[in-house]
Order: C-alpha cells, then sequence, then structure tokens
C-alpha cells in the first residue's frame, strides 16, 4: 500500500472542530483514512481499526469517515453497485476504476488544473473542488504488460 503521511495533529483538530472526541479509536481510523492511497472502503478501515481496537464499531468509522469528508480532507468516491471508497489524495488527479478488479489508482496530469481553470474562466463559475474518473480495464486484468515502442 503507498502511503503518505498526514499528522495525528490535523486529525485530532478535524474531529474536535466537529465537536467529537479525539478517542484512540477515531484517531486510529483517521490516520488508517488520510494516510491510505489504496482509496480504502469504510469496511476496509474497519476491518484494520478492529485489528488494534476490538471494540471499535462500524458506525464510528462511517460517522468519522463522513467527518473527515465534510472537512474536505477525503472525497467520497460512490459505485453505482458497489461499497463508497474514500480518496485521501485531495489534489487535482485523475482516478483510473478498473471495472473488473475495482482497483483505483491515482494518476497525477497537469490537464486537470488546466481544464478546470479553462472551465472556470469560461464561464466564470467559480470551482471548490473536482473528480476526474476514467473507467476501464487495469492491465493486470486485461492481462497485457506495459510495452514502449522505439
Amino acid at each position: 500500500m503507498t502511503t503518505y503521511i498526514k499528522s495525528d495533529a490535523s486529525a485530532i483538530e478535524a474531529l474536535r472542530s466537529k465537536g467529537y472526541k479525539a478517542t484512540p479509536q477515531r484517531i486510529a481510523i483517521c490516520r488508517i483514512a488520510l494516510n491510505s492511497r489504496a482509496h480504502p472502503s469504510a469496511q476496509q478501515v474497519y476491518d484494520e481499526v478492529k485489528r488494534i481496537h476490538p471494540t471499535v464499531s462500524l458506525a464510528t468509522v462511517y460517522k468519522t469517515l463522513e467527518v473527515l469528508r465534510d472537512l474536505d480532507l477525503v472525497q467520497e468516491i460512490n459505485f453505482p453497485k458497489g461499497q463508497a471508497r474514500f480518496d485521501s489524495y485531495m489534489s487535482p488527479h485523475i482516478n483510473l476504476i478498473c471495472l473488473k478488479c475495482g482497483n483505483i489508482t491515482d494518476l497525477d496530469d497537469t490537464t486537470v488544473k488546466e481544464i478546470t481553470r479553462k472551465v472556470a474562466a469560461a464561464t466564470k463559475f467559480k470551482p471548490t473542488g473536482q473528480r476526474m474518473d476514467v473507467y476501464g480495464t487495469c492491465q493486470k486484468c486485461s492481462g497485457t504488460e506495459s510495452t514502449t515502442s522505439e
């Protein structure tokens, strides 16, 4: 799992700003959700936290993820026939979503920022965020390896 570090202090501040106690369980939920690039579902966060804090409830996980979403610390990626997943990478990027295995890969591309700027300029619309998802089949599921042509 690729990770990047966001501090426990930011998680504690986020929880307290919404009137929640910063319990060890909630801090663990934040740590997992905010530092994962694997786009975990609430169930996956719950399963991981439960190993450390066996008394944590799934409701606490959902409520804590909702707080993080409301504070724009994670984006919720909803699927028509599946569980929501949570993305803590808040910089403009593209989510490559495999329809076979469900894997989500982040693709950094400067054109995402460029498109957002162009839309804002052309329409006088003031974006507060964006999300771009591309659906398809990943290399692993399609059975093809990346090749470079010379």
